[in-house]
C-alpha cells in the first residue's frame, strides 16, 4: 500500500497513481498529490491524542493551509454516527468510536482515492461489521475508489476487484 500511495518508491518497475508515474514525481510533488487526492485510514486509527474528534476531523484542513470546515466535520461525525462526542479526545473513545474519527477525517478532504490498511484489525467482531458497512457506504456515496488491504477473507469477498500477493507476485482472485 504504501508503494502505490506514493510513500515508497519502488526499486524496478512503475506505478501510476491518478494518471501520474509516481517514479517521476519529486517527494514533494508526490507528497501534493496525496495532500489533494488521497485519504487513508490505518488500523491504528493515528488520532492525535491531544485533539478532539472535531480537531482531528479537521486536521487535513490545517495541514493543508485551508480553512477549517467546521460544517463539513461536524456532517461527516454525524455520517458515522458520532454526534455529541464532538468533543471528546481520542482517550474518551472507544476503539470504534476512535476509527469513525478516522473515516470522518479521510474524507474530509474529499479525496479521489481512499486506502484503508486493515481499517478493522484492532476491533471486535462486532465494531468491525459496523465500521466496515460505514466505509463502504461513505465511499459509494462519495464516489471514492476504496484500496482496501485486508487479511480477512469476508471482507475482500465485498470488494468489486480482489487481488492477492503470493511470492511476491500480485495476482488477481478468480
Amino acid at each position: 500500500m504504501t508503494l502505490l500511495a506514493g510513500l515508497d518508491t519502488p526499486s524496478t518497475g512503475e506505478i501510476e497513481l491518478l494518471g501520474q508515474p509516481l517514479s517521476q514525481l519529486d517527494d514533494d510533488a508526490r507528497a501534493a498529490l496525496r495532500a489533494e487526492s488521497i485519504g487513508f485510514v490505518f488500523q491504528s486509527f493515528l488520532l492525535v491524542p491531544s485533539l478532539t474528534a472535531l480537531e482531528n476531523v479537521l486536521l487535513p484542513c490545517t495541514i493543508r493551509g485551508e480553512d477549517e470546515d467546521e460544517e463539513r466535520g461536524m456532517s461527516l461525525l454525524a455520517s458515522v454516527g458520532l454526534t455529541g462526542r464532538e468533543t471528546h479526545l481520542p482517550s474518551q473513545l472507544s476503539g470504534g468510536e476512535q476509527q469513525r474519527v478516522a473515516i470522518a477525517r479521510a474524507f474530509m478532504t474529499k479525496p479521489r482515492v481512499l486506502f484503508a490498511d486493515e481499517p478493522t484489525g484492532n476491533l471486535d467482531q462486532h465494531t468491525a461489521a459496523t465500521v466496515i458497512d460505514l466505509l463502504f457506504s461513505l465511499n459509494r456515496d462519495h464516489g471514492t475508489t476504496l484500496i482496501l488491504v485486508t487479511h480477512d477473507p469476508a471482507l475482500a469477498e465485498r470488494c468489486h476487484r480482489t487481488l492477492h500477493i503470493n511470492a511476491g507476485e500480485m495476482v488477481e482472485a478468480a
